[in-house]
Order: C-alpha cells, then structure tokens, then sequence
C-alpha cells in the first residue's frame, strides 16, 4: 500500500501475528465462519466518511463474512452504495434502512446532543432490522478496531439469564453529575454505560416488549429531565437504572472511550491490550490522553490505508460472488493476455473504488430549468486550479478527482484550510480511488457527469478558466437557443496562454487585444491545429450572434450540452483521443455544434502531464491507441450505420500531436 506512513514498528509486528493466528484458526476451524451482522446509523456527508474507516479497520482484522445493516438518511445511503458497489469487497453484504421513515419514532424526543434527531435511532433498532436477526453488534462511526470483530461478536455466548445488552461502563464522570456545579444527568447504575458499542441480542428483546419499556421510561423521565443530553445513550441508561438485569458489562477495552475528562487509561495495561478505540469528543484527534499519539496514528493508519487490498478474499471461506463479480470476472478472462494491448483493454472493465460528494454539498434546483453544472476531473497535481475555477464560475460544479486514499485526506485537509472552496456548499468532490497504471479520464468524467443534478452541463477541463459571467451567459443561451427542445451542443471557444500570471480579460475586446499582442493563443493552434479548427476563430472575431459549425475530423470544443447526453468511451485512457471519439460521438446522434460569440475560456499553463509524456515517448502507447481508435470507428459503424463512413475516412486521415 503506497500510503500507510503512520505504522509504527509495534503494530507490523501485530499485523504479522494477526495474519498468523488468523491462518492458524482457519485451518484448526472444522466448519465455515459465521456471518456477522454490524449495524450503523449514519446520516450526512461527513458521517459518510467517518463510518470509511471505521469499516476499513473492520475489514483489516476480520476473517468471517460480515453484514451491515446501515440506517441512513438519502444522502449517506447514495453515497455508501455506491461505495460499496464499486468497492467489491468479497464476503460483504450491505442492507440500507431509510432513517427518515423512523423519525417519526423518536421526533417526540427533545434531543441537545450534536447527534440530532439521527442519534437516539439506536433505540428503534429491534422495530427497524429484520424480525429474523437474533443479534447485532451496534457500533458509532466515530469508532476504530484493533482486533478481528469477531472477538466481540464470541462475548454473546458469555449473556446470562436475562442479560440483552451488551455495554461498556461510561469512563467519563458524566452521570456522576460532578463535572460542575448544578449539573444534572438523567439516572444511571454506577457511571452509566456508554452506547458507542453496544451487543444487542434482538429476539430476547422482542420478547421483554423492548418498544414499551424504552418508551415508557423516556416519557417518565422526560417530565422532568425535559430533554436528552446525550440522544440514546440517556435513555438507555435510565432503562438500565430501573431493570439493571439486563446488562452484561463488558471489558472496558472494547470501548476505550477518548473523551474529555474519562478514566480510559485504566482500561489498560500496555496498549497492545486495546480492542475498540471510540472518538467520542467533539474534539476527535486533538483529545486529551497520553496514549493519544498511539490513538491517532492507528486511526491514521486506518483513515489512509488503500482499500483496495481489503478486497482480499477469505481463507477457508468460499464467498458468494454476485452477478456483477461473475460478469466482470467472466469478461476479463475473454481478454488475452498476450495481446500488446491488454492492459488497455484492461483498464477498461476495472472497477474503480468511488466516494460521492466527498464534502457537504448543497443545491436548490433553479426554477427557471435554465441551469448548468460546469463538468471536470482532476488529479492531485491540480488542486491548485480550484479556487481559481471557483472564483470564475458561482454556478454548481461536478468534480471527479483521482486519488490515492493518502492524497483523500491531503484534499480534505486541503479544501478544510481554504475560504473560497468552504464557502461554496454548490461543489460535488467525487473521489474515484487509484488503481492500475493508467490515468482513467474518461471514467472520471462519467462520474462527475452522472451527478449532475441541473438540465445542462458544461463540459470542461481543470486547466481552464471559464471568463467572467460564463455561467450566467450559458443559461441565458439556454433559452435564446431553445436548449430544451433541440439537440444542441454550444461550443465554448478555448484559448491559451503560455504565462502563469495572466491578468484575465474581461471582456471579448480585450481578449482579441491580447491575442493580437501575442499574450494569448487559440488553442493549441502550434501542436494540434485540428482539436479546435472547426470554431472557425476568425469568424468569431466579429460575430455578434451565434452561428452553426460543421463536424470536422479531430474536433474536440468544450461545449454545453443537456445532461442526457452521451457518455464518454471508456476504452480511451491517459492522453489521447478521449474528448475526440465524444464528440465524434455527439455529431453521430445528430447534435449541432453552435458556437456562441462571447464566450471564452482559457488553458493555463502547466508541466506536462504523465500520460502525454507517456505518449510521445511509447511506440507501444501509439499503436496501442491508434488499434482502439479503429475499433471505436468500428463500432461507430455498427451502430449508426452507412451515417458513420465519414469517420472512418477521418479516421484514417488522422495524425496525433
């Protein structure tokens, strides 16, 4: 993995000797590992990512299958599910249960804890997960294990009696209603327990009528206590208080909690002993305890730690493969591998681990049905574009970037330490995970592409700055060129400059003046005349009104298009031709090319990117992408029919930079 920075010594060595026990278990095991079942409330953007490794220290450590059952508003359900679809983890089930549908549940619960209304759904779980499902382990997101989780799932054995809930002692003084003067906890045995790991055996609490006993002592208690303090936990709690049988209080190190002001250090002799490390201050890592940098560095590990090798099939335990495996599996094995080109082709079918809207994202859809999404993918030696592109462009963005999960967290840091990227909640980061040798562009822009929630898109590049006022100017293009109606494609005229300090024209005018003074150029006009030839820039000089343009070989403008349109061909990677076959593909489907006469957008310079390096320095590249570029036109052919000669003449006419 290129990105565990944070592994200390100590914990190889306990990787090591996991792995070892974990082998040695299986092949002492005479039957098949069990199913485990996790349930996780999440709701949100953030939560989202918290609940990613939490997950990932799951999966480091486990060797049983496991299912999670995620209670979740829409947004965290979007997001985990497609993260889990793409993240192909064998020997993992996922259930989503739409948490707006239990509001109505607890909604009567005053609730002060940064939780909100999400954080006392805990309580409703025996209503909400299956009537089958005798047991569940209920974790927080702000959680990170240690150990194999099944370790803790092999304590159910251990309940006695009439014993249901499995819990770990609060270490802090909070129901001791000492931390200061007047303070007053709801009702608690001893310090109380805390909920951010909680055993529950299901069925023994369907039969003591769990629905009526929380309800009743929240209504009780509530008279005078007036609101929760800290969501579920107080509610379970005061449960306890009244029917303390029911617990089984479980070894502090399952829940080593590292909020202000706990005893957590006495759950511990030495920190290898650590099963479960639980955040649960809002002050996260910057908390308190001399262990804390162990702490931290561990959730680090965790936090940057590739998760594509948490795709590693079980020892011993044969995995049900679903149909998308077995299709994916079955195409893969059609490819030859001794055919120069395989890695290409390759590329094409790999499923690229995916975290939609990375960051909180808010849009209010416009009424006017006018508005446009600007489309772009990026990799981490562009950030710096970002706040640039932001300061051009109000409208929403779609961005996909390609990273590491190392260089996730390095964006995090990145756009958090930022004023202009926080102060726009309009921008979509779709995280699509590293993985091969090759730079997917095309898959990055389908999927920035795909979470386009306006009518239209402009489909751009991270190097460009779009002028002043492109985004107002577009919608109002909209209406003036019957967008909704037409099949139109509206061509966004590019330029370039070779200085990294530009001071950007404001206008058309001062545009041409900079062109004439040599400070700006259209488009690579000096490698790759033919990419924009087709906008007919010396018409454009003078036109005042938009006007049509005829497909050409080799045309490739940034254009604004409804977001119905084609996606882009996967089987193009890295440099080359993969803006070329879209628009190619655009002509085919019988869309005008219209070019608007004061629009403009500018490349900035920058070193020159990996892939065209690749490119002009790899005979093999060239012949490589020359073979797909025939077999694209091939398939153009069979598609649209006797339409599409005019490629294949342009094709074979065709020569790149």
């Amino acid at each position: 993995m290129h990105s565990i920075m944070f592994l200390s010594a100590s914990l190889c060595i306990n990787v090591f000797v996991h792995f070892f026990d974990t082998f040695s278990a299986i092949i002492n095991s005479s039957s098949l590992p069990q199913t485990i079942h996790v349930a996780i409330v999440c709701a949100g953007y953030n939560a989202s990512r918290d609940v990613v490794t939490l997950v990932k220290s799951v999966l480091f450590h486990r060797r049983n299958p496991l299912h999670f059952h995620f209670i979740t508003d829409s947004i965290a359900q979007q997001i985990l599910a497609s993260l889990f679809h793409t993240w192909m983890v064998p020997a993992v089930r996922v259930d989503f249960y739409d948490a707006d549908e239990l509001k109505s549940e607890v909604s009567w619960i005053p609730n002060k804890h940064y939780s909100g209304i999400y954080g006392l759904m805990k309580l409703v779980l025996t209503k909400t997960l299956p009537s089958d499902l005798q047991k569940v382990i209920v974790l927080d997101t702000d959680i990170t294990f240690a150990t194999d989780i099944a370790e803790l799932w092999a304590v159910f054995h251990k309940f006695k009696g009439q014993q249901v809930l499995g819990l770990v002692e609060n270490q802090s003084d909070w129901y001791l209603g000492n931390l200061w003067k007047n303070h007053r906890p709801w009702p608690a045995l001893g310090r109380g327990f805390n909920t951010g790991v909680i055993l529950l055996l299901l069925d023994r609490l369907r039969k003591l009528r769990w629905e009526q006993m929380w309800r009743l002592t929240a209504e009780r208690e509530l008279m005078s206590m007036l609101s929760t303090s800290l969501a579920d936990q107080d509610i379970f709690n005061a449960v306890i208080k009244q029917n303390p049988f029911l617990v089984h209080q479980l070894p502090c190190f399952w829940n080593v909690q590292l909020s202000d002001h706990t005893r957590s250090e006495k759950c511990y002799k030495d920190v290898s002993d650590l099963k479960v490390i639980h955040w649960n201050s809002p002050k996260k890592l910057r908390v308190k305890n001399k262990h804390v940098e162990f702490f931290r560095n561990l959730y680090l590990t965790f936090l940057e730690y590739d998760g594509n090798l948490l795709r590693r099939e079980l020892f011993g335990c044969p995995s049900k493969t679903d149909h998308n495996s077995e299709n994916l599996q079955k195409t893969l094995l059609e490819l030859d591998e001794d055919d120069p080109c395989y890695e290409f082709r390759r590329e094409r079918f790999t499923v690229h681990r995916t975290h939609l809207y990375f960051l909180h994202y808010e849009y209010e859809p416009s009424a006017d049905q006018t508005d446009v999404t600007l489309v772009a993918q990026l990799s981490m030696d562009r950030l710096q574009m970002l706040e640039a592109i932001c300061k051009h462009w109000e409208g929403p963005i779609s961005l996909a970037l390609y990273l590491s999960d190392a260089e996730a967290q390095q964006f995090l840091r990145y756009a958090q330490g930022s004023e202009v990227l926080m102060s726009r909640s309009n921008v979509g980061y779709h995280i699509v995970y590293k993985e091969g040798q090759f730079y997917p562009v095309n898959l990055l822009r389908n999927v920035a592409m795909r979470q386009v929630n306006t009518p239209y898109m402009f489909l751009s590049d991270i190097d460009f700055l779009p002028m002043y006022g492109l985004y107002e100017y577009l919608r109002k293009s909209v209406v003036q060129l019957d967008m909704a109606n037409t099949k139109k494609a509206l061509v966004v005229p590019a330029f370039e400059t070779l200085r990294y300090r530009l001071s950007y024209p404001k206008s058309k005018a001062e545009l041409l003046s900079q062109l004439d003074m040599g400070t700006l150029f259209t488009f690579r006009y000096h490698v790759w005349t033919k990419g924009h030839a087709p906008t007919n820039f010396a018409k454009w000089r003078t036109a005042t009104t938009p006007y049509r343009v005829q497909w050409e070989a080799d045309f490739e403008p940034y254009v604004m298009v409804r977001r119905d349109c084609p996606e882009y061909d996967r089987r193009f990677v890295g440099f080359g031709w993969n803006k070329v076959a879209h628009i190619m593909e655009l002509d085919a489907q019988e869309y005008e090319f219209v070019v608007l006469p004061n629009a403009y957008m500018i490349h900035m310079p920058h070193a020159p990117s990996f892939d065209i390096t690749k490119f002009r320095s790899n005979k093999q590249y060239r012949v490589c992408l020359k073979t797909l570029k025939e077999e694209f036109q091939q398939n153009m052919s069979r598609r649209y029919g006797f339409a599409a000669l005019k490629y294949m003449t342009g094709l074979k006419r065709t020569r790149m930079p």
